[in-house]
This record gives structure tokens, C-alpha cells and sequence, in this order.
């Protein structure tokens, strides 16, 4: 390789017509003077070669590989754009360092408005990392490439997996546990969810509910592994009077990003609702003087309505959980009724009776089957498991055979249990209150009862709870990067 000044400015050849269709030709001379001028601020591989007009190369012109990338340096900005040049002008002059440097560089500026087009550069370059760079960028940031036609509508239905597995393996499921406000007010703005490292038995703060976020009675779910907040009560004054109102907001919580966003409001304002995700979809199911369902699709971000629930089935309060593709639903106002939502055919049905009328803390689904914790209080004569008072019955449901049975019980010596919330965990359902977190274990071995279910049992060491906890708490799972067992108040 030899250096020329054959002339200042040495024009070279157009942009191949193939690659600019739309452009005429004589628009497009690149000299490499120019490259040079903008490379050698940011490589000290080109600064050499910076005072001569032009670079003669002892093989095949290089300039149809240098400019065949499908106009990525016009849809790009201007950082983008020294990095392409680096990137191609050191394929082309076989310099692994400044290849490198350059897609490190371009790594470091991926976004929304370019990560589609740097992955078509780094699969034509070959630029293994930058690949990967490219789907990281798409899976951490997966709801708004969601939303982006020009980026997933492009992506092959092989790459749309990927992304979205990659999110799902992004870290160790983590149980997580909100704070809801029994307050009327809510000095301080959001709760302050926490996190418990396991190794260790300790609490640490994971982020803060947005102050715009309405904790009393909304509710939450995890879809693709974001978290969803909606509804509530949204209080303030009227003169001297307190007032409060339903909210319809909607935020979302990226754990990969440690962001907070807010997505389309819901269709009817509503709070002690029930959120729940099934088949890539939100589902947000009654609440106060309300029988209506809808759905979000966080593709379109639009929220629909389907099928309310039947006449009768005012639901407040209720618990809900999602199992065989189906939604369930029971408790609150619903007493020991069991509805089924079928999204295939957009109708409710009425399922077997429970035949416990105590008041149910929560249900949760494993497998093909559905565990129903109820609580008495002890209170009033109430009898709960065995003849005995405050404590928990578990029963559980068959979803193919349609058929309840009871698989456990717990009297604590310690007084009556507090009023609960459920969420699983591997094989491990935990029941989170202010007071501390019961663990019930379902048989890892494999251990079945006569209804085909697992064997379940009470842990009889209790859990530490959040430090301050106030409310209820609500526990989920969700996939958090650090290396420690999440629960968010």
C-alpha cells in the first residue's frame, strides 16, 4: 500500500446505484481526504495518512465494499458515521484494533432510531459483538422496539424470539414485594420498594413508585418481564374536603434499565382491580363497581374491551390467577365462586364451588392446578383448620378435573396469622405480610396426592418482612440483574 498526490482531492467513484436508487450519481464523490479528516480526531491509525489526498490500494478498488451498506451513514448521526467509516475503512486496510475500537465506539451509541440498522452493519460486517450488542440493546429496551414498526416489523420471526428469550434469561427470578398504602394520604410520594438479599437474610431498596402512581388500590402484574402498575385512588382537596377519584394511569417498570414509563391510560378509570398477564396481553378485571373486563396489547398500546363478568359476579376485592391459558377468579365479593375466563372464545364460566366459606388471602396457580389460601381471623367463634381458630387452609383446584380438595393447613402458636398475599417461586409459594413471609414448599420430588397434585407443607421458619412496612404488600416475581432474592414492598 502507497500513498499518491496525483492532485489534491482526487475524486473517487460513485455510490453504486444498487445502494442509492433514489440518488443520482453525480450527488455521491467520496475522497479520501475527507474520510481522513473526520477519522483522525477519534483513530491515531488514520492520523498518518491525513496529509495525503488519496490512498492507492494494491488490490481491488475497495470503495464499492467501503460504500455498499445500504445508506446507514445517512441514517445515522454524525457519531454513527465516523464509527462507520472506521469500521469499514478498517475491514478494508485489515486492522483488527481500529475494528475493534470502532464497534466498541458503536456499541456505546445504540438506540432506538439506530439499533436496527446497526445490526443489518454488524451481521454484513460479520461484527459478532456488535450483533449481540444490537439484540441487548432490543431486548433491555423490548416494549419500545415493540412499538416500533420500522424495528420489529423488520426482524425475522427467529430474531422476535430472541430478544424477548434473552430478556426472560436477563437475570435470577427474584420475588418482589410492592407496598400498597392503607393511608388516605401518602406523605412522601412513592412506597420504596425493597429487596432481600438471600445469602444473607437482609433488606435493600430496589427503586420508588413514580409520585404520579396511585398505590392505593391499584394493582400489579408482571408481562415480559416489566412490571405493570394501574389504577388506583387519586385523592385531593375540594375546598376544605378531602375528595378521591378512580385513576386509569398505567406505568411500567424496567428492571434491565431501572426505569419507570407510563403507557396507555385504562379505558375506564377503576381500583381494587386485578391486573394480570396472559399470552403477551394485560388483563385488568373488575374493580370497584365495576363488572367490565379489558385488555392491553402492549404491541399496539391499546387497551380493548372483552367479555365482563356475568351478572352476579360483582368483583371487588377478588383474587385472580392465571393457569392453563385461562383466567380464575374468586374471593372478595365473590365469596367461594370460581369463574373462568376462556380468551379463545371471550366468555366467562361458572366453575366448581369451594366448599371453605372462610375469607380467602389469596390464590395463586402451579402447573394444572390452583392454591387457594383462606384465613381465619379467630374472631367471632370463626373455627379454621382443624377445630382451631386463626389459622390458614390451603385447597386446591384441578383445572382438568374440575374438582377441589383440601392439601393443607396451619395453626401457628404464635396468635392468629395476618391477612396475606401470595406469589410463586420455583416450587415455593410465599405468603408476604407486614409481619413476616410464610414459604409454602410444594414436593420437588415429585410427590403426588390422589387428586395428581404435589404435596405441599408449611416452612416453619418465618421470613423476615421489609423494614417499615406499612399497607399491604403485594409480592410478585421478576427478573432482577443483581445475584440476590428480590421482595419489593
Amino acid at each position: 500500500m502507497g500513498s499518491s498526490s496525483a492532485g489534491p482531492f482526487r475524486e473517487m467513484a460513485p455510490l453504486c446505484s444498487r445502494c442509492f436508487p433514489h440518488v443520482q450519481k453525480e450527488h455521491f464523490f467520496l475522497q479520501i481526504s475527507q474520510i481522513c479528516s473526520v477519522t483522525r480526531s477519534v483513530a491515531d491509525y488514520f492520523y498518518k495518512y491525513t496529509n495525503h489526498s488519496t490512498l492507492d490500494i494494491a488490490y481491488t478498488s475497495p470503495w464499492p465494499v467501503l460504500l455498499s451498506s445500504h445508506c446507514l451513514v445517512f441514517k445515522i448521526n454524525i457519531r454513527d458515521v465516523i464509527s462507520l467509516l472506521m469500521i469499514l475503512g478498517a475491514r478494508v486496510l485489515q486492522m483488527p484494533c481500529a475494528l475493534h475500537c470502532a464497534a466498541e465506539a458503536m456499541r456505546a451509541q445504540l438506540c432506538l432510531g439506530n439499533c436496527y440498522q446497526l445490526l443489518c452493519l454488524a451481521k454484513k460486517q460479520r461484527l459478532a459483538e456488535l450483533r449481540e450488542a444490537a439484540y441487548r440493546f432490543m431486548s433491555d429496551h423490548y416494549l419500545e422496539v415493540l412499538r416500533e414498526p420500522s424495528v420489529y416489523g423488520r426482524l425475522s420471526g427467529a430474531e422476535r424470539d430472541l430478544i424477548l428469550q434473552q430478556r426472560m434469561d436477563a437475570g435470577r427470578p427474584c420475588l418482589l414485594v410492592a407496598e400498597v398504602s392503607d393511608a388516605f394520604e401518602r406523605p412522601g410520594g412513592g412506597s420504596r420498594p425493597q429487596s432481600r438479599e438471600s445469602s444473607r437474610g437482609e433488606w435493600r431498596v430496589l427503586t420508588r413508585l413514580p409520585e404520579e402512581a396511585n398505590a392505593k388500590g391499584c394493582a400489579m402484574c408482571v408481562l415480559h418481564n416489566y412490571l405493570f402498575l394501574a389504577g388506583g385512588i387519586v385523592t385531593g382537596q375540594v375546598g376544605s374536603e378531602p375528595r378521591a377519584r378512580l385513576s386509569d394511569k398505567v406505568f411500567c417498570y424496567n428492571p434491565l434499565t431501572d426505569t419507570w414509563s407510563q403507557v396507555r391510560p385504562l379505558a375506564q378509570p377503576r381500583s381494587q382491580l386485578k391486573l394480570l398477564a396472559l399470552d403477551g396481553y394485560l388483563y385488568a378485571v373488575g374493580g370497584e363497581c365495576l363488572f367490565t373486563v379489558e385488555r392491553y396489547d402492549p404491541r399496539a398500546d391499546r387497551w380493548s374491551p372483552v367479555a365482563p363478568l356475568p351478572k352476579g359476579a360483582f368483583a371487588v376485592a377478588h383474587e385472580a390467577t392465571t393457569c392453563n391459558g385461562e383466567i380464575y377468579v374468586s374471593g372478595g365479593s365473590l365469596f367461594y365462586r370460581l369463574l373462568k375466563y376462556d380468551p379463545k372464545r371471550d366468555e366467562w364460566q361458572e366453575c366448581p364451588y369451594n366448599s371453605s366459606r372462610r375469607r380467602s388471602a389469596d390464590m395463586v396457580a402451579f402447573k394444572s392446578f390452583i392454591y387457594r389460601f383462606d384465613v381465619s381471623s379467630g374472631r367471632g367463634g370463626e373455627q379454621g383448620p382443624g377445630g382451631t381458630s386463626g389459622g390458614v387452609e390451603v385447597f386446591r383446584y384441578n383445572t382438568v378435573a374440575k374438582c377441589w380438595s383440601q392439601c393443607a393447613s396451619l395453626r401457628p402458636s404464635g396468635g392468629p396469622i395476618q391477612p396475606f398475599r401470595c406469589a410463586p417461586l420455583g416450587n415455593t409459594i410465599y405468603c408476604v405480610n407486614r409481619t413476616g413471609t410464610l414459604r409454602f414448599s410444594l414436593a420437588q420430588d415429585g410427590e403426588v396426592e390422589a387428586d395428581g397434585g404435589l404435596k405441599g407443607t408449611f416452612d416453619g421458619e418465618l421470613l423476615k418482612a421489609p423494614l417499615d412496612a406499612k399497607g399491604v404488600l403485594l409480592p410478585f416475581e421478576l427478573l432482577e440483574l443483581v445475584k440476590v432474592v428480590i421482595l419489593t414492598e
